[in-house]
């Protein structure tokens, strides 16, 4: 069986989220929004380390680790990168693997987990991401249209992302030579030169940014709930 570690990166500013409360601390049904997404992770039988990376300042808030104890707190820093990096070092030789999942993705479901791992075990790096289905038009910075976008072939990234362990610490090693412009893992993995494949992921499984996510989510696990016990 692969091994995965799992990084969870939650040392954001939540400065969208428009509440004084950082959205990872944030109560989604009964448990903070980080919580619910490290639970997704630490009994799993594949992983074999959780690391949630926290802003220094908010290191006591985490408390105690939940599940079966196998999280660890790393140092977050300026920017998300950065944070990602501090964790990445502490990864552990036994993980083959490297899933980065955003803390604030608490709607993830054990199947999407199941086939992403999966697929990365197959082909050395995998991520969810859904199709785009909307028309996508782009404007001139004025909000004035100057072109309507074909979406065939688009999608919108998720997370996970989940990259061999080897590849995703050279994409760092080399990150300031290939960093301009990158705005996540998997671009990172893919400008070192390694393939990444897509696995359809789900609308569910939402980032929370603004408090209207938060509703949403609370949505999502109320129907999830109510299917549950109708069964």
């Amino acid at each position: 069986m692969p091994r995965f570690a799992v990084i969870l990166p939650a040392a954001g500013r939540s400065s969208r989220f428009g509440s004084a409360e950082k959205k990872v601390f944030a109560v989604l049904d009964g448990r903070t929004v980080w919580r619910r997404s490290a639970e997704l992770f630490v009994a799993r039988p594949d992983v074999c380390q959780c690391i949630v990376v926290a802003a220094p300042e908010d290191r006591d808030r985490f408390g105690a680790a939940p599940a079966d104890g196998r999280v660890e707190i790393a140092d977050g820093g300026a920017e998300r990168f950065e944070s990602v990096a501090n964790a990445l070092a502490r990864t552990t030789a036994e993980a083959e693997f490297v899933a980065v999942h955003d803390a604030a993705r608490p709607c993830l479901t054990a199947e999407l987990i199941d086939k992403v791992f999966d697929r990365a075990a197959e082909t050395g790096a995998a991520m969810l991401a859904v199709r785009v289905a909307d028309t996508v038009k782009r404007d001139d910075g004025q909000g004035r249209v100057v072109a309507t976008v074909p979406r065939e072939g688009l999608w919108l990234a998720q997370t996970p992302q989940v990259f061999r362990r080897d590849w995703l610490l050279d994409a760092y090693a080399r990150r300031a030579a290939l960093g301009a412009g990158v705005t996540d893992d998997a671009q990172l993995v893919e400008a070192a030169g390694y393939a990444v494949y897509l696995v359809p992921g789900s609308g569910a499984n939402l980032k929370i940014t603004t408090r209207e996510d938060l509703d949403l989510a609370e949505a999502v696990l109320r129907a999830r709930r109510a299917e549950t016990q109708a069964r």
